[in-house]
Order: structure tokens, then C-alpha cells, then sequence
């Protein structure tokens, strides 16, 4: 054995303490910590000749990166609709990289971790038990799997094994959606779609949710071809939800492949005030679910559930690889998700579903939306913002009293370094985005957060005078 890895071997207490040490002190300040910091510059690192061995890595480490370590997994952090990470989830993510396990072998725990997640999963979210689940990385995987499967069923329609075939007999379809996520569209150029074939059909007024009445006319002028339609179930601008029921009625008629995607809108479904939201989603044929978002496990993962696990196989099934086995008998996650070799993400999320439970993930999104709404009343009665869309859920859309001033805004308000927002445009208005997932969110922060907004904005109108 290398002397360096012989000693680390025998270090390895210390060196683990000295992790935690830092974990430790790290978490106990992230709330004072900047937010978001600028773009650093880097001197060059070079691969050295002669290993430095495990403490002096981490050494270096706390040398080059921590000066610009920020405090993203914070309270006051509404960018990206990023969750944080809960304890229990932390926890979790320390055991899936000790026990360093395939997820996709079934003959050790980690396949029932994750059998176990997602029934905890399909519990928490009312989903019957008829629907399939896998764990992807991310959003955007799980919507190109649940388009993956989309693609077959299409196939299937027009007598085509298009996972066997190719895409040649698909070249005239299309995919409907109103207001998709742009992994949506990426997955479409992924899959060979083409992100031409997407046919974006008009919102109700003043909304980010589909016309029922466009998606029937549609539908009767295409009647007899077969049509995928993607449903938004919490858009990331304003949080609205396509009219799920009304689609699953036009669904029952006309016959189409229905996948939602409900990165994170999915958790309204904790609560019973905001799960009618999601009625009818249980007719969906498949639904994405994104895990390191309200669900607060660290990244990166996500779910996807399909009532169409044949199709699941046929798209992403290993053959030839007698090693994989053979996947019409020997069951592997590895045959129903894009990545053979995956960690085992699912044991953060079983961690933290064991340890708050269905109460516990009720209270996060009642705080959540709580707060979010606290957030919008502030900025409507202010006479430095206006709201561009009311407070539905998590997710508050505003803009400056002069929208041109909006990127100013942002690049200060985050210089500052207490909240970090995004910067969107809704209906041709330049806007803000904060989202509001957080677990460690309060109405404290809510507050921090409302002083500084106020404060950067007259600081610039002052400047202007």
C-alpha cells in the first residue's frame, strides 16, 4: 500500500474530527455569514508530485476556499428555489458517503433505503402505491426520464420500439406545455425531440397556468395523434398550478401521456390547506419531484414516479451487460434510471422523513408559505416595490418602482451579502424572484431581510440625487 494511504488509514479518527470540527463551527454561523459572495479569482493549482496525504489536503482546502465560503444553505438564501439541508438529511449524507454503497444493488440495504424513501415519499405526497418511483439527481434528470418514458408511450401509439428504433418515427411530434421549465425544453433536446417541437400554449390572463379551453381546441384539432402534454405544478416565477383536475377530465377523453412536473411544487400536497392543488395528479402518467428543494435534503436528488414502469425499462434498460444481469428478471435501480452508478441519495431523504415525519414536513411548508406571504404583504404596501403576481405558495415575484432598476438593485442587494434573490421577467417586466424553502427560515429573517431591501433601494435613490 502507498505509504500516504497507510498512514491516512491510521489517522483517520483525527482526520474526521477535524471535518467535524469545521462542520460544526461552519453551520453555527452560516446565518452571519455573506449569503452569496462575488466571483473569486484563483491562483493556479497544480497536481503536486508528491502527495500532501489526507490532513494537509484538508488543510490546503481551508487555505484556498474558505475566505469565500458563503452561507447558501442559510435562512435568508431565496435564489434558485434551493432548500437547505436538514439534520437529520446531514446526518444521512455523511453515512451515504462512509458506506460508500451501489444504489443500484439489490442484494444489499441500499436498495431497501430507497424502497423504503419512496413509500415514505408516495405517503407524504398522496400518491397511490401503483406509482413507480426512482431516484434521479435532479430535476432536470427526472423530467428527461419522465419525457424518456413519454417518448415510448408515443412510440407504442405509432406501433415504434423508439428506445430500439431511434427517433425516425417521431420526427413530427410535439410536446405541449404552457409555462415549462427550461429543463423541460433541455430534455426535449436531450431525448431528440428538438426543442423545436415544443408547442407553448396560452395562460389564463394574468397567470402562469394554462387555458383549459387552448389545450381542448388543441386537442380536437389533433384528435387520433397521439400528444404529450407537460403540466406545471409550481412554476418558478409565480408558483401557479395548471388546472390538474380539468386536464385529467380532457386526459380521460382524448387519450394523452400526461407528465407534471412538480420539482417543488409537489410538497403542497404536506398540507392540507394547499394539497387541492395537486387534485387529479394520481392520473398523471408520470411526475418529477425534486428532493433537494422543499424537501431539504443536500444535492443532489430527486424522484421521478410513473404509472408505466414497462416503458421506464424499455428506455433505460442495460443490454449485453451480463454483469448488470437480465433486466427482464433480475430487478436493478440501474435499469430504470439514466446513471448505472449512482450514490445512494436516497438515504438523506429516508433520514429526514424518519426523523420529522409527515407533521414535521407540514410545518416547513406551512412556515414556508406563511413567511412568503408575510414577505409579499410588506412589499404591497411599500411605495418602493409592487408585486407582480399575488403570493400563491413559496415563491414571491416583485419588481422595483422603476423595473429598469432592477439589476442595480440585485448586484448591490447581493454585494451586501444578507439576502440573495434572483432576477426574473414576467409577462415583459423585469422582476425579482425569492423562494422561500428553507427550514431554517424565520420571521426574524423575514424581517433582516425587509430592512436591507429598503435600505439598498434608498441608498440608490439618494445616490441618484
Amino acid at each position: 500500500m502507498n505509504s500516504l494511504l497507510q498512514r491516512d488509514l491510521t489517522q483517520t479518527d483525527d482526520l474526521l474530527q477535524r471535518v467535524k470540527d469545521f462542520s460544526a463551527s461552519f453551520l453555527s454561523g452560516i446565518d452571519t455569514l455573506p449569503v452569496r459572495r462575488e466571483q473569486s479569482s484563483y491562483a493556479g493549482f497544480n497536481l503536486p508530485e508528491h502527495g500532501l496525504g489526507a490532513d494537509n489536503a484538508f488543510t490546503k482546502f481551508r487555505e484556498r476556499f474558505e475566505t469565500h465560503l458563503a452561507g447558501n444553505a442559510g435562512a435568508r438564501y431565496w435564489g434558485f428555489v434551493t432548500g437547505g439541508t436538514t439534520t437529520a438529511a446531514l446526518a444521512g449524507d455523511w453515512l451515504t458517503s462512509v458506506l460508500d454503497m451501489n444504489a443500484a444493488d439489490k442484494d444489499g440495504p441500499a436498495y431497501q433505503v430507497e424502497i423504503d424513501a419512496l413509500t415514505m415519499l408516495r405517503q407524504l405526497l398522496g400518491l397511490p402505491d401503483t406509482f413507480f418511483g426512482c431516484f434521479t439527481s435532479g430535476a432536470t434528470m427526472s423530467n428527461f426520464s419522465g419525457l424518456a418514458i413519454a417518448r415510448q408511450w408515443l412510440g407504442v401509439q405509432l406501433g415504434v420500439d423508439v428506445a430500439q428504433e431511434g427517433m425516425g418515427a417521431l420526427s413530427s411530434a410535439k410536446i405541449l406545455s404552457c409555462v415549462p421549465h427550461s429543463s423541460t425544453v433541455k430534455s426535449m433536446a436531450m431525448l431528440g425531440f428538438g426543442r423545436n417541437a415544443l408547442v407553448q400554449l396560452p395562460a389564463l390572463p394574468d397567470r402562469e397556468s394554462v387555458d383549459i379551453e387552448a389545450l381542448k381546441n388543441y386537442l380536437e384539432e389533433h384528435k387520433g395523434e397521439p400528444v404529450i402534454f407537460v403540466a406545471s405544478a409550481g412554476t418558478v416565477n409565480t408558483v401557479d398550478y395548471d388546472n390538474l383536475e380539468a386536464i385529467v377530465a380532457l386526459k380521460k377523453q382524448y387519450g394523452f401521456y400526461l407528465h407534471v412536473d412538480a420539482a417543488f411544487g409537489a410538497f403542497a400536497a404536506c398540507h392540507p390547506d394547499y394539497r387541492h392543488l395537486l387534485k387529479g395528479w394520481e392520473w398523471a402518467d408520470s411526475i418529477t419531484v425534486d428532493a433537494h428543494k422543499w424537501l431539504n435534503v443536500p444535492y443532489d436528488a430527486a424522484m421521478i414516479f410513473t404509472r408505466h414502469p414497462s416503458l421506464q425499462l424499455e428506455s433505460f434498460k442495460n443490454a449485453g451487460a451480463a454483469y448488470l444481469g437480465d433486466p427482464a428478471k433480475d430487478f436493478k435501480f440501474s435499469h430504470y434510471t439514466p446513471e448505472n452508478s449512482r450514490r445512494l441519495r436516497a438515504l438523506p431523504a429516508w433520514s429526514s422523513l424518519v426523523a420529522y415525519g409527515a407533521d414535521g414536513y407540514a410545518d416547513i411548508i406551512g412556515n414556508n408559505i406563511r413567511l412568503s406571504k408575510q414577505l409579499g404583504d410588506l412589499i404591497d404596501k411599500s411605495d418602493n416595490f409592487r408585486l407582480l403576481a399575488p403570493v400563491r405558495l413559496c415563491g414571491v415575484c416583485f419588481t422595483t418602482k422603476d423595473p429598469s432598476a432592477v439589476d442595480e438593485f440585485l448586484a448591490a442587494l447581493s454585494a451586501r451579502g444578507i439576502v440573495f434573490m434572483t432576477s426574473t421577467v414576467y409577462q415583459g417586466v423585469p422582476g425579482i424572484r425569492a423562494a422561500l424553502v428553507n427550514w431554517r427560515t424565520t420571521e426574524q429573517d423575514v424581517e433582516i431581510a425587509w430592512e436591507e431591501m429598503q435600505s439598498v433601494y434608498n441608498s440608490m435613490e439618494c445616490e441618484k440625487v
